[in-house]
């Protein structure tokens, strides 16, 4: 009995060391070697999970948690932790709960990786598989060189974000043609584009604000440190609300971004009058140096409105309000989320309901398992999305294996 695993990511490779306890397995990977995305995961560090409670975990899923929660109390951060320690890699964990390999290194979770698709006997092909074909008694899988039958196959091809690491939406490709339902892949954790010319503040980072953005009725706000780039805006809070807002129509999205969050329009205004006290003497423009970061002071002068060269003991009470109220609600037009290629995961993916939450099997096609990105789901940055993957390839690696 034969099982395949197309796909030598994070889900793949977990699945097919799974699978290969207990059955012959192939793995079919397109690179020439295994975990291309992985190696440059966390900016090559490689955050494999979050060291929190599985309920902390699913809060964190964006798309998908209903349907993960038995897959993420079965493989929990902890069975995570546990494998690649059995395997030689030491981790530690950092702020927010993030765990990463000790010597920093994404290549130590791929050698455990590969260690272990070893143990298990797992026989690696480098060949990009171009068809599956559904037999009456099993698949068949066609690369270039050659068409090998199997009596199960586990599609864990990752997404589209990435592609130079080979993540180019095969796995929807092959679900599809089998029948399944492709909720359109979106760009996941990704920067947004903004409307109008704020090339000004490239580079500008602002930190302990709070970005909210409001889309077709409904807000969502995030607190933490965001970025100014040369199309818009990016950074830890920008990244989390992409995924929240990139099912909704952006056409007329807001974005706007509290500069003074633990600051009540009453408080800020006292600062505020006490900052043109402090500097009576001076222009509007020359006194808000307390206020705002000097790249951003030109940028919210014209915001205002208001004459930058006006003497501020002239400053009225109206105005004064306006740049309170511009410090609260400094607005920005939402153009669309950046490209789905420069996403760090994609959101969208194989239907949900067409998949057996408990092993991870097609509830269409007997034999046919899914794991990690190919699947319609995706969560915040944290670890979180790693788990998923390794949850949901450990599911359908165990479910394989066990069904034969």
């Amino acid at each position: 009995m034969k099982i395949a695993v197309i796909g030598g990511g994070a889900s793949g490779l977990m699945a097919a060391q799974a699978a290969g306890r207990s059955a012959e397995v192939v793995l079919y990977e397109k690179n020439e070697k295994i975990g291309k995305k992985l190696y440059i995961t966390g900016k090559g560090r490689c955050n494999v999970t979050n060291f929190c409670d599985c309920e902390e975990i699913l809060r964190n899923v964006v798309n998908g948690d209903k349907f993960l929660r038995g897959a993420v109390y079965r493989f929990p951060p902890q069975k995570t932790m546990e494998f690649f320690e059995n395997y030689g890699v030491k981790l530690k964990v950092e702020r927010g709960n993030r765990v990463f390999p000790s010597s920093d290194k994404s290549s130590d979770v791929i050698a455990a990786l590969g260690r272990s698709i070893n143990e298990a006997h797992v026989h690696t092909v480098h060949a990009a598989v171009e068809k599956i074909y559904a037999l009456p008694d099993g698949f068949c899988i066609k690369t270039a060189s050659e068409e090998t039958r199997f009596d199960k196959i586990i599609v864990a091809c990752g997404g589209l974000s990435y592609p130079l690491t080979g993540s180019t939406g095969d796995g929807y490709r092959f679900a599809a043609a089998l029948g399944h339902k492709i909720v359109p892949p979106r760009a996941a954790l990704v920067p947004l584009i903004l409307r109008g010319d704020t090339s000004v503040l490239q580079g500008l980072s602002l930190k302990n604000v709070t970005a909210t953005v409001a889309v077709e009725g409904k807000s969502f706000s995030e607190f933490g440190e965001m970025l100014f780039t040369d199309k818009g805006v990016s950074g830890p809070v920008i990244l989390t609300l992409s995924s929240l807002i990139n099912r909704y129509d952006l056409s007329s999205a807001k974005l706007v971004v509290d500069l003074k969050p633990a600051l009540s329009d009453e408080t800020l205004d006292k600062r505020v009058l006490s900052d043109f006290d402090k500097y009576k003497n001076k222009r509007y423009k020359n006194s808000l140096g307390d206020l705002l970061p000097n790249k951003l002071i030109d940028y919210f002068v014209n915001y205002t409105g208001i004459e930058p060269y006006k003497e501020v003991n002239s400053i009225t009470k109206s105005e004064r309000a306006l740049i309170v109220r511009s410090l609260k609600n400094l607005t920005f037009d939402v153009k669309s989320t950046d490209t789905i290629e420069s996403g760090i995961v994609t959101s969208g993916g194989v239907s949900l309901n067409e998949v057996n939450p408990k092993t991870m099997e097609s509830k269409l096609v007997k034999g046919l398992y899914f794991a990690g990105e190919t699947l319609d789901i995706d969560a915040l940055t944290g670890g979180f999305n790693l788990q998923i993957a390794f949850a949901t390839g450990f599911i359908a690696g165990t479910s394989a294996g066990e069904s034969l």
